[in-house]
């Protein structure tokens, strides 16, 4: 599918661009000078505190006498270990994403009636507005997935009768429908994505209202809707420990920032959908998936430990993976001795591996996760604790379900769908204010000079040049 093509030529660009460049540098030591919090985050590291809420706690350390003591990681759903969810869901063997829903919309573990009716409730849900697949998705197909889901969701606003209320009754009705709904937008752009950009065979399956939110994805992406049981529970571990994480990561945060201006809940998720998608934030799933191919096509053995560390070593260095010296699936901004999202899924990764024969893999990200703090350590005389976080295993278990590697982070994001709903309806019932945090101006005062006396400091070129003259 032909792209856009843009009338600014790349001489005019360069030429703008070092305009631009001119006056957008801000010195470090103004940071310094001003103590201004880069990235909300304290001079230790730790997150500003934003807001209060209820909804979940992300702990990785504790501090005595004012210093940062390291312990393992614990993450709680309203008060709840995820933890033990995860373990009573695997011990009686039943889905639990949809339980995890509720408990962070509602504040409590359902009844198994509530339970059920609430199952029922997302499978009536997951049903997209008439001819919405055809003008929405298919007649304007994106090759990123968290794009055109981010636009459809904006689209929805326009199915909605009544899309500005932000009565808790409203957004409750919002969110849950786009809880249900934004797996299903997924898959089809996936498909539709495929057919385009991929030219393979596009798939458009009617939905199965007997499948939990799990079944449901891998019943929609899979040409011949087949799946096993053990897939779909894998999968379904995934979503409940993407589900939630925290007012301060990132999306979260976008999404309360967003909803505290008063605006719709399509504008405020669509905004999390772009935050997420950053290679910073959810896409860094997809960062390890190449780094670990990367891998794989520059050692001959990535079950050696030496040559594991050797090309960790280069990546260290700048000499290997994408050049930015990170070695992506390891370190957090909060869990120091280990993510426990990261714990589970390395269980459940080892397990399933075992089973379906990708020991190898699985062998290469556990060299990663013993490996990467040493190396930072020898290298870069780092000294605090640096553990796997949930992105080091996530991406083997998607492609041991064989999920393509374009729907890892949307998936993330059709999981965490149920987080942000649950911050977009405390944010409402108890922010009252506009987030505005503080920029200081570090520009000197200028005279304004008329524009005959003003000499450029070379020709900019703007007259229009066709793409066949350039």
């Amino acid at each position: 599918m032909p792209g856009y093509i843009s009338p600014i030529s790349n001489d005019a660009l360069s030429n703008l661009c070092e305009e631009l460049a001119k006056n957008n540098r801000i010195r470090s030591e103004d940071y310094l000078r001003f103590d201004v919090k880069r990235g909300l985050r304290n001079a230790d590291g730790t997150g500003v505190m934003a807001g209060l809420t209820r909804i979940c706690s992300v702990e990785g350390y504790y501090i005595e006498d004012g210093e940062r003591v390291p312990k393992e990681g614990r993450l709680t759903y309203r008060g709840i270990d995820m933890s033990e969810i995860v373990h009573d869901c695997m011990e009686k063997d039943r889905f639990g994403f949809e339980e995890v829903a509720w408990l962070l919309l509602f504040g409590d573990l359902p009844t198994q009636k509530q339970l059920d009716r609430f199952c029922e409730l997302l499978a009536e849900c997951r049903e997209l507005p008439d001819e919405f697949i055809e003008d929405m998705i298919m007649k304007a197909p994106s090759p990123d997935i968290m794009n055109k889901v981010a636009r459809s969701v904006l689209a929805l606003y326009s199915f909605d009768k009544n899309p500005d209320d932000t009565s808790v009754e409203n957004v409750l009705r919002q969110s849950i429908q786009l809880i249900a709904q934004i797996p299903t937008i997924m898959a089809y752009a996936y498909q539709v994505k495929r057919r385009v950009y991929d030219h393979k065979s596009m798939y458009i399956h009617q939905n199965d209202k007997s499948l939990k939110t799990a079944e449901s994805i891998l019943h929609a992406i899979r040409p011949d809707r087949k799946f096993t049981d053990e897939e779909a529970k894998l999968l379904d571990l995934c979503m409940i420990i993407h589900a939630e994480h925290g007012g301060g990561n990132n999306s979260t945060f976008t999404t309360r920032c967003i909803t505290s201006s008063g605006t719709d809940t399509y504008s405020a998720i669509a905004a999390g959908i772009g935050s997420l998608k950053g290679p910073k934030h959810g896409g860094a799933n997809i960062k390890v998936y190449k780094m670990v191919e990367d891998m794989r096509e520059h050692i001959s053995d990535p079950t050696d430990e030496g040559q594991v560390a050797d090309y960790l070593t280069k990546v260290i260095h700048k000499q290997a993976g994408d050049g930015s010296g990170l070695i992506y699936g390891m370190g957090h901004a909060v869990y120091t001795l280990s993510d426990p999202r990261a714990v589970i899924l390395r269980e459940n990764a080892r397990t399933f591996a075992k089973k379906h024969g990708f020991e190898d893999r699985f062998r290469t990200l556990e060299l990663i996760e013993k490996l990467t703090p040493e190396l930072f350590a020898k290298y870069k005389g780092e000294k605090k604790k640096m553990c796997a976080n949930v992105d080091l295993y996530s991406g083997l278990i998607y492609e041991m379900l064989r999920i393509p590697q374009e729907l890892f982070t949307p998936l993330f994001m059709a999981a965490r769908i149920a987080g942000w709903s649950a911050h977009r309806l405390e944010e409402l019932t108890s922010g009252s204010r506009i987030m505005r945090p503080a920029y200081k101006n570090v520009s000197l005062p200028r005279k304004f000079v008329p524009l005959c006396e003003r000499i450029p400091n070379h020709v900019v070129q703007t007259e229009y040049i066709p793409p066949e003259e350039r």
